[in-house]
């Protein structure tokens, strides 16, 4: 991951305009990976455009829950907050479909977006709330990962679902932060929510308090957030 890293330092590495996939309970976190299964018209021809100029592309959800999974049509508003990431793994399938991983590099504010004939949006986009996503590892001490462990351990095993604890235990705190926010099965809101904490303090203490909540529902309380 250090070569991610190194190749995009702040936001002068990066386009400044970029083309975004918008997807409803999607979000990207810098240096972990989101794979994608893609299949739409629209977006394989982001990706031809993508992989043979930055392989630069942002994912962003869609404003309205009421609105397909990955809304057609550019008239649908966008959360103004995403994440922009690098297609590091590339797979052309039988069946026509591509699957990509994207790795994050930074969120970012999504100031307007821009005229194109191309068939997917294009956004022009801020980094500079989010200028410390481009230091690899920033935060790491603040995260009481011991306490994101345990509030793991517990939902998982009311759950009754297993878990590749010597994997976590190696994980470094960011990787293990924001992977366990992307994979999280919780409603838009909820990982909208995770993708705007400020810290990876903060977001470790949003899974813990989702974690919790999700255990006291299962245990007769109320407030579930799970699908």
């Amino acid at each position: 991951m250090g070569t991610l890293a190194e190749r995009y330092r702040g936001p002068a590495d990066l386009p400044q305009r970029i083309p975004f996939f918008p997807l409803r309970g999607a979000i990207l976190l810098p240096r972990a990976r989101l794979p994608l299964n893609v299949f739409e018209p629209r977006y394989l021809a982001m990706l031809d455009d993508v992989m043979s100029t930055s392989r630069v592309l942002g994912i962003v959800q869609p404003v309205s829950a009421d609105s397909d999974e990955s809304p057609a049509g550019k008239t649908v508003g966008l959360r103004r907050v995403g994440c922009v990431g690098r297609v590091t793994a590339y797979q052309e399938l039988d069946d026509g479909r591509l699957a990509i991983v994207l790795t994050g590099i930074a969120r970012c504010t999504l100031e307007g977006e821009a005229a194109s004939p191309k068939p997917y949006r294009i956004c022009t986009v801020d980094f500079e709330r989010f200028s410390g996503d481009f230091i690899a590892g920033s935060g790491e001490n603040d995260v009481d990962r011991q306490s994101l462990l345990a509030a793991l351990k517990a939902y998982l095993e009311a759950r009754q679902q297993r878990a590749d604890w010597s994997a976590i235990s190696k994980s470094p705190s960011e990787m293990l932060v924001n992977m366990l926010a992307i994979a999280s099965p919780y409603e838009p809101e909820e990982k909208q929510a995770l993708l705007e904490a400020p810290t990876l303090k903060a977001r470790a203490e949003a899974l813990i308090a989702l974690a919790e909540m999700e255990l006291a529902a299962g245990a007769g309380g109320s407030g579930s957030t799970l699908q």
